[in-house]
């Protein structure tokens, strides 16, 4: 990701944020459609050896920083789910399969997806999922048990999130709560939500 320029990663933010892109020329606007599901990936750093005790970056922590660094908060703000994936070793490789494989992942998400098209139409909202989620619909259907609204709020401040991460991590809940089975949104789902936050640019 941070292999694009800037500007061109920061285009991003609109169609991420309203699912919406504007066209701007001379003689007119238009606006297109533009609900995309964005997934990215990048190295820690240029070299992409920050952390590896056996190959380390010689220009740590810089290298990084100033790799990370072009990628900006608000975009890094618009992205839900933030992962870090380390290096597999190679007696990981020998290692057996997975227990869960893409069918039954697959099989739960749609699960999951199903019961958000119920609650949304049961909610008479044009919603159709999690993700589209805003406002008074987003409170009726993630506010979380009086643990999880604990957790949030304390994680809120100590962590500084925007109103604009508040509600992400409560739609990336919803919808953990939903892929359990779950009826309420709880602590747990908050607490999991929260882990999928970038909380840190630099280890």
């Amino acid at each position: 990701m941070p292999e694009f320029p800037r500007q061109v990663l920061d285009s991003l933010r609109q169609p991420l944020e309203t699912g919406r892109v504007m066209v701007a020329r001379a003689n007119a606007h238009v606006e297109y459609p533009a609900r995309v599901q964005l997934v990215a990936a990048m190295n820690p750093c240029k070299c992409g050896y920050l952390g590896d005790p056996s190959l380390a970056c010689t220009r740590a922590p810089r290298c990084a920083a100033d790799y990370q660094g072009k990628i900006s908060g608000p975009l890094y703000d618009r992205i839900d789910l933030q992962i870090e994936v380390p290096a597999v070793a190679a007696a990981d490789l020998a290692l057996p399969p997975a227990a869960e494989g893409s069918a039954e992942v697959a099989a739960r998400a749609a699960a999951a997806r199903a019961v958000q098209t119920g609650r949304y139409e049961g909610l008479g909202a044009a919603t159709r999922c999690n993700a589209q989620a805003d406002g008074e619909v987003l409170e009726a259907a993630a506010t979380p048990d009086e643990a999880g609204r604990a957790l949030l709020v304390q994680a809120t401040e100590k962590l500084k999130l925007s109103a604009r991460g508040y509600h992400r991590v409560l739609r990336v809940a919803r919808t953990l709560a939903d892929l359990a089975g779950a009826e309420r949104v709880g602590r747990a789902h908050i607490a999991e939500a929260l882990s999928y936050r970038r909380l840190a640019v630099l280890r």
